[in-house]
């Protein structure tokens, strides 16, 4: 037993350890079977170790990691910000018509911009600003949305896994490890670039090549005027200004000294003044409202839990006995243990969520730094991590939340998504996925 405090818990005859554990598998056997929000089971979870003695609440609160919540709300913040000037739909139909409206075409062009999106904004945010658009389109081109969603769903994974902001668990990696945007880009973006174009040429083999529409469906999209979807220009520009700094804030992290978390939340804060100059307090009011009430709070709730129960883990020994145990199994071998983690993380994010599984893994591997000559030495496994827990999200239904959001705005629209049918395109094509990951990450770093 590791850690003070452990001597405070033995409630019920049960040690510290053992509540800790239980704690941790309940919670996480209830977020997949999906009967409680995950938000109110994190938070239950962790309300339980306190109350029960594992950790105390100052324990507790420093065991958060605000950066990371305060990176993900400020980004929210800016993006639904700017989701009212219509920036977003102005670039979806510009694209389908850059395309001649060719279903292929769009197919290529609509996956490409949900990639770009994810990179900097979050997941879910970049499908539900997307994906209305794609429906429309292929509506109006009278083609089956299926493939296009299908890949969406695939693109937004992708895309988030390439920087910093893209994806939670990027940005978990990033705050626990101090890596910066750049760190993430020069390390990711080239392999994710690969794994995009080799994505694409089996969907053309699958579905591409048979999507046909004729000219006058054509002509409909072409139609579209984009200048109509900006609805506010005064807004389109304060936000792209910011936007634009926010990200050169990001670039230059190292020099500025300042953390991404400040970065987000001080631009989302300016990108607020903006929109609300001059305006009298009750359209503040609102405005200010209505930026707030959209962000995802039950994912800001749901990590606030779930980095105390991890702490939980780590507190009582369970996560140091864990990195002991994964050594051993790959013999203290650098290359098994990168690959395995690889490996292991994509086929498993793809069952669970690969949030509170990045959140056990990322004090595991920091464990690891004595084994493995200190902080620095230790750079392939996060690739690994982030590389396995991104793209493995792709191979099911379930396994990350972009997946199910699209899946529920397809539903709305008339267009079933099955598991099992989603499986077997999904799982290989997140095969081939990690493979070339496994050859990048061998031929770059091992």
């Amino acid at each position: 037993m590791h850690g003070q405090g452990a001597h405070a818990a033995a409630i019920f005859g049960l040690s510290p350890v053992w509540i800790a554990v239980l704690l941790f598998v309940a919670t996480y056997a209830l977020i997949m079977s999906e009967k409680v929000n995950r938000a109110i089971l994190a938070l239950l979870g962790a309300g339980l170790l306190i109350l029960l003695g594992v950790v105390t609440q100052s324990e507790a609160m420093a065991s958060v990691d605000f950066n990371t919540l305060g990176l993900l709300l400020g980004m929210m913040l800016i993006v639904n910000i700017t989701r009212r000037s219509g920036l977003f739909q102005y670039v979806a139909i510009w694209s389908a018509k850059k395309v001649k409206a060719s279903p292929w075409g769009v197919m290529l062009m609509m996956s490409i911009v949900t990639a770009v999106f994810s990179a900097f904004l979050d997941n879910v945010t970049t499908v539900l600003l997307t994906v209305p658009v794609t429906l429309l389109i292929t509506e109006e081109l009278k083609v089956k949305p299926y493939p296009y969603l299908f890949a969406q769903i695939f693109a937004s994974n992708i895309g988030g896994t390439a920087t910093l902001i893209g994806d939670p668990p990027n940005i978990m990696i990033g705050s626990a490890t101090g890596l910066t945007f750049n760190d993430f880009a020069l390390a990711l973006t080239p392999v994710i670039i690969v794994v995009m174009a080799a994505t694409m040429v089996p969907l053309w083999f699958i579905w591409g090549r048979h999507l046909t529409t004729d000219d006058e469906h054509r002509q409909r999209v072409m139609n579209f005027n984009e200048r109509e979807a900006i609805t506010d220009v005064r807004l389109l520009k304060q936000s792209l200004t910011v936007i634009a700094l926010v990200i050169a804030g990001f670039m230059l992290q190292r020099q500025i000294r300042i953390e991404p978390a400040t970065i987000a939340i001080f631009g989302a804060a300016v990108l607020l003044l903006l929109d609300n100059f001059g305006r009298d307090a009750e359209k503040q009011s609102h405005n200010v409202h209505a930026a707030l009430s959209e962000a995802e709070w039950i994912t800001l709730m749901f990590f606030l839990g779930l980095f105390v129960l991890v702490h939980g883990l780590e507190k009582t020994g369970v996560i140091h006995w864990m990195a002991e145990g994964l050594l051993q199994a790959t013999g203290g071998d650098f290359k098994v243990t990168t690959l395995a983690i690889l490996w292991a993380s994509a086929v498993l994010s793809a069952f669970i969520d690969n949030i509170p599984f990045v959140a056990t893994m990322i004090p595991l591997i920091k464990s690891m730094a004595p084994t493995f000559g200190g902080e620095q030495a230790l750079l392939p496994l996060w690739w690994s991590l982030s590389l396995g827990a991104c793209l493995g999200g792709n191979g099911t239904l379930i396994g990350a939340s972009a997946n199910l959001v699209v899946a529920g705005l397809a539903d709305r629209a008339g267009t079933g998504f099955r598991f099992m049918e989603y499986l077997k395109v999904a799982f290989p094509l997140m095969l081939i996925s990690i493979v070339i990951s496994h050859v990048y990450l061998y031929a770059r770093y091992l």
